[in-house]
């Protein structure tokens, strides 16, 4: 399938749940060709593939573990080859494992840091060569690196390191016409923030927020799908969308 000339085409990794789907169905909106990107959730992928294409969209469903380096130029190649190329990369991957930091078990540092910053830069990289001019590269990281919530710290840490990564890739691709940024959101109603949560902390966590009430996957989305396509003077940014938590 040739790419039309007007068609932008998204590289969504994580697009198969959570923030990342409704990037996804935000994008697939807007005119956007989509790969579907998923690690373990293949079922999910392939019913918002079909979703998507039942409505008159172009979608594919792509897998791999994003900190393996030749599983995701697959993916990125896959994507190419069914559109023509990509110009936007967005990357909502991550796991979140909390702990105080004196009970911490380093596997869980491990399994974090492995997905979250060597997975941002296997998708970086990858973005970097392959992005299209006029493109987008876009990382999730969270505002508890400024809210700086108990429990959150090996998570924050790696969510930091996704913030560095991105702001120095911005300026490593000078004169390539290709904006690097990072989406902070905040306490936002997904499968990975509610798990392991009772009322008590989510409603606490919702009143922390100017707005009082927790984001919905659409707030981040409509961020995502500016930064992707009409934003181009935002650049090397970090945006934080959390309804004003401090």
């Amino acid at each position: 399938m040739g790419k039309e000339m007007d068609k932008r085409v998204a590289l969504v990794l994580g697009g198969s749940g959570g923030i990342g789907r409704s990037v996804v169905e935000k994008l697939a909106e807007e005119g956007y060709a989509i790969g579907i990107h998923y690690s373990s959730s293949k079922t999910n992928a392939k019913q918002l593939e079909a979703s998507i294409v039942a409505r008159g969209g172009q979608a594919i469903s792509v897998g791999g573990d994003v900190a393996n380096e030749i599983e995701m130029s697959m993916a990125f190649e896959l994507v190419e080859k069914a559109f023509g190329s990509i110009d936007v990369v967005i990357n909502t991957a991550g796991i979140m494992l909390l702990s105080p930091i004196a009970e911490l078990d380093l596997n869980d540092l491990d399994r974090m840091h492995r997905t979250n910053i060597r997975g941002a830069l296997v998708v970086s990289q990858l973005a970097a060569q392959r992005v299209s001019k006029g493109g987008a590269i876009i990382n999730f990281s969270t505002s508890v690196t400024r809210s700086q919530f108990p429990n959150y710290g090996a998570y924050v840490a790696s969510k930091a390191a996704i913030e560095s990564i991105s702001m120095i890739l911005a300026r490593e691709l000078r004169g390539k016409d290709i904006t690097v940024n990072t989406v902070a959101p905040g306490p936002t109603a997904t499968p990975l923030f509610l798990n392991g949560k009772d009322e008590h902390q989510i409603q606490h966590l919702a009143n922390a927020v100017p707005l009082e009430r927790l984001g919905e996957p659409n707030d981040i989305s409509e961020v995502v799908a500016f930064l992707a396509g009409p934003a181009r003077w935002i650049n090397g940014q970090i945006i934080f969308v959390n309804g004003g938590l401090a």
